[in-house]
Formats: C-alpha cells, sequence, structure tokens
C-alpha cells in the first residue's frame, strides 16, 4: 500500500504545482515560483518512490489522473470556472478511472 500512497502524495504535489503555475506570472514572482518548483521536486520524488513498484502506465495515469481532478476542482471551487453537469460528469470518470486502475493492479507488496 505504500506506494500507492507515494502515488497519492505526488497526485497532490502535481495539483500544487500546477496551480501554482498561474501565480508565477511567467516566473517572475519569487515566492510563487520557488513554491512551484520545491512542489515540483516534491511530486517528482514521489512519483520515482512509486515507481520502484507500480507499474509505470498505471502509476503515470493515476498521477496525472490526480493532477487534473484537484486542478479541475480548484479552478470550479475558487477560480470561477465552470460547474457545468457534463464537465462534472467527465471529471468523475476520470475519478472512477483511478479508482479502476487501482482495483485492477496488483499490489507491490
Amino acid at each position: 500500500m505504500k506506494y500507492w500512497l507515494y502515488i497519492a502524495i505526488a497526485g497532490v504535489f502535481e495539483c500544487v504545482w500546477a496551480v501554482g503555475l498561474k501565480y508565477t506570472e511567467g516566473f517572475t514572482r519569487l515566492l510563487p515560483t520557488a513554491g512551484t518548483v520545491a512542489a515540483i521536486v516534491i511530486s517528482f520524488y514521489f512519483m520515482a518512490l512509486a515507481l520502484q513498484k507500480l507499474p509505470m502506465g498505471t502509476a503515470y495515469a493515476v498521477w496525472t489522473g490526480i493532477g487534473a481532478v484537484g486542478v479541475a476542482t480548484f479552478g470550479m471551487l475558487f477560480l470561477g470556472e465552470s460547474r457545468d453537469i457534463l464537465r462534472i460528469f467527465c471529471i468523475l470518470l476520470i475519478v472512477a478511472g483511478i479508482i479502476g486502475l487501482k482495483l485492477v493492479s496488483a499490489s507491490p507488496e
């Protein structure tokens, strides 16, 4: 289970750096840039740990899925992005895919 935890942490920090990019203003603002770079390093570190045991395709799909869902949710909650029912349904499809990949992947431990 710890490798799935690693990929979850990596996915959360992917959300952090993806959102952080918006606030760097093209890497011209020091603190948002530093925070974004730190989040990138942490995300990649935990992704690398997860890849020690999880299949690469599964780990990458889950990592990017967590990032996509997290950033889309952030946009809807804090940036006034569309909350159209079809958009939410599509985001839920990504969540279903993440859960499905976890369920069908052999446990590395």
